[in-house]
């Protein structure tokens, strides 16, 4: 019994001497860092909107009648003078006729009156007339003069009316569907439209943006933290319904002056050319607009910043000694894949954007650089940030 005692607690001081060897404090994790570098980033915001016309012209008639033909193919390019309806014109060039013939009549009546006057004025130097009868030759003379500026004025009048009876395109565009046929009676001035045209290049986008935004930009370019850009350079691009990207860039060209009270947006202006007719009015559009630049941005990559149960954007960030610590961020809004973070980290600061699963604030641990395809692509970072 003594020896069997013996060797059960010789088993025992060798197995607690394993036991102590297998309780050694585990190497630090490894974890890959990004190092952050501040760079300048624009700062852009996606907005939806819809094309509309650069000018629109509701075409109506000018005098009354019956309409001859249509001169046009609908859906068609047309300019500007383009014949687009003929109204009968009989009418209007018999009263041209009429005034043309009684403008020859005045100027006739005109050359009797001026000859009465002027050998009257030589009579009555003479005392051959009487000085009434050519004050009378003179007002007579007067009157004729007068009746050729009212003639001519019929004539005008005469021939602007029958101009009218063509009618023509106001402005150059695509015009539309035609609301009257041959044989319909037109009236001048009319309600209803014989047919409009668009002028489509270029072409405007309204799109709308939230008043509470434009106050964010505002501060932030009043703080220093953005630059503005100069609303003459600053483009806008287009992304069409399909997905895909507009060939030609736009110029913002101005902000509404007030916020509308249901939807607390205000409506931006943009104008794009529109060369081959790809936008047309009422096609939905979204529009990223270049509205500033932040040049010392800090862009940390979405994958090394998580939420805690409050919600907040957290990231771990390793100190000089390799130890971990969980900050608070305070994001902007998103670059391709990284987030523009106004607080919680600054320039030259390493955040764990692989291993994050194996460490926790504290912990010692052992760093290596992600590798380049981890990090945003240096485009990518230079790329107009979308909201």
């Amino acid at each position: 019994m003594l020896a069997g005692a013996l060797f059960v607690a010789g088993c025992a001081e060798e197995s607690g001497s394993d036991g102590g060897q297998a309780q050694q404090a585990p190497p630090p994790a490894e974890v890959a860092v990004v190092t952050l570098e501040p760079q300048p980033v624009e700062i852009a915001t996606t907005l939806p909107g819809r094309a509309s016309p650069y000018q629109i012209a509701e075409v109506r008639p000018q005098v009354n009648g019956i309409l001859q033909e249509r001169l046009f193919r609908e859906g068609a390019d047309v300019q500007k003078g383009d014949p687009l309806y003929q109204i009968d014109p009989a009418v209007y060039q018999a009263a041209y006729e009429t005034a043309k013939a009684e403008l020859a009549q005045a100027e006739a009546a005109q050359v009797s009156a001026s000859n009465r006057a002027n050998r009257n004025e030589e009579l009555v130097r003479t005392n051959a007339v009487s000085r009434a009868s050519y004050d009378d030759a003179v007002a007579a003379l007067g009157e004729a003069n007068a009746a050729i500026q009212a003639r001519k004025a019929a004539l005008a009048s005469a021939k602007i009316n029958l101009d009218y009876t063509t009618v023509t395109a106001p402005i150059s565009g695509r015009i539309g569907s035609s609301a009257f046929t041959a044989g319909a009676l037109v009236t001048a001035n009319q309600p209803e439209t014989l047919t409009t045209i668009h002028q489509l290049d270029p072409i405007y986008v309204d799109v709308t943006q939230s008043s509470a935004e434009l106050l964010e930009l505002r501060r932030a370019v009043a703080d220093g933290r953005y630059e503005r850009i100069d609303p003459d350079s600053a483009e806008v691009e287009l992304t069409l319904e399909d997905g895909t990207t507009y060939a030609h860039p736009g110029k913002l060209e101005f902000a509404d002056v007030q916020v509308s009270e249901s939807t607390g947006a205000v409506t931006l202006r943009a104008l794009f050319p529109n060369p081959d007719a790809i936008l047309l009015p009422g096609m939905f559009v979204r529009a990223e607009i270049k509205a500033g630049v932040d040049p010392q941005g800090i862009l940390v990559p979405q994958r090394a910043v998580s939420r805690d149960p409050k919600g907040r954007a957290t990231t771990l960030v390793v100190l000089p000694d390799n130890t971990v610590e969980q900050r608070i961020l305070t994001t902007d809004r998103t670059v391709g894949d990284q987030w523009l973070v106004s607080d919680g980290v600054r320039a030259g600061e390493r955040v764990i954007v692989e291993g994050v699963q194996k460490v926790r604030p504290g912990a010692v641990v052992q760093v290596i650089d992600a590798e380049p395809k981890s990090v945003a692509d240096a485009s990518a970072a230079s790329a107009p940030i979308r909201r």
